[in-house]
């Protein structure tokens, strides 16, 4: 069994944990050296569209009730108001906290759907890893380099279809997770969101062309078990795509994503005892 932390023991302690871990958090950021985007941003999209996606912000199939769905929406806009038009610089990293948490400067999050401890709560900002998913999607589709990325501990849904990509995901927490992208590249991207009910819509520009483009594949999809739990392991691969005659230049394992599986597999599938979880 698991041992407790301190919190759940004493549940009182915990806004004073999260005022601690959020201090420090921040205070690294703050000297690490690094240049975070955020200082400049366009309100037009740059010369060269690199990648356009859109999705679809409601989950009528939560369990709960639907104006938590809603308040994400609501959660979703108020936050993608700090990233929208950000510039990325040569140099610069993209930190999702370093510009979400200026969010509620004119406003308050809403109730939304959480994961915690394994289950899904409600909690005020619910619903954000909505969007640092969206982005983390859309950023694979450029040569920027991944430097810190979490996948959600247990996946509570299933994919929606059979052809969409698994192990994507980007979920984030401030005081303990963030999503970060360096551009090692002499180019400038830009991120665009935009909201069409029930849709989010996200646009990644750049100041010049790129020689390839990229697209996400998955490989060696499988599930086991492991001390009675069931997992999901899959390769994220990035293909580079010569765009005048789209043929297939290289491709490249990006990360292999492991995560627990907390919805009932259809049947048939199998899921062999494993002893490795990496």
């Amino acid at each position: 069994m698991a041992r407790k932390r301190v919190t759940q023991i004493f549940p009182f302690l915990l806004p004073l944990r999260v005022a601690q871990r959020t201090f420090f958090f921040y205070a690294e950021m703050f000297f690490d050296k690094n240049r975070y985007a955020g200082s400049q941003i366009a309100t037009e999209a740059l010369p060269n569209v690199i990648h356009e996606a859109k999705t679809h912000m409601i989950n009528e199939h939560s369990g709960f009730d639907i104006k938590y769905q809603e308040n994400k929406v609501f959660n979703l806009k108020l936050a993608a108001k700090t990233v929208d038009s950000v510039l990325i610089r040569p140099g610069e990293t993209f930190s999702f906290w370093q510009l979400v948490r200026r969010a509620e400067k004119n406003d308050r999050y809403k109730d939304g759907l959480v994961l915690h401890d394994g289950k899904l709560v409600t909690a005020p900002g619910g619903g954000l890893c909505h969007l640092s998913n969206f982005l983390f999607g859309m950023f694979l589709h450029t040569p920027l380099t991944i430097i810190e990325r979490h996948p959600h501990a247990i996946k509570a849904f299933p994919p929606s279809g059979e052809d969409e990509l698994v192990g994507i995901d980007a979920t984030v927490g401030e005081g303990w997770l963030d999503l970060k992208m360096r551009n090692d590249t002499d180019i400038v991207f830009r991120v665009g969101l935009s909201f069409d009910y029930p849709y989010m819509h996200g646009e990644i520009s750049a100041s010049e062309p790129l020689p390839v483009h990229y697209d996400i594949v998955n490989r060696d999809k499988r599930f086991f078990k492991k001390a009675g739990r069931v997992y999901e392991r899959v390769s994220v691969n990035r293909r580079e795509i010569d765009p005048q005659t789209g043929e297939i230049r290289s491709e490249s394992l990006l990360y292999t994503d492991v995560s627990e599986i907390g919805y009932p597999l259809p049947e048939g599938i199998s899921t062999p005892e494993s002893e490795d979880l990496s």
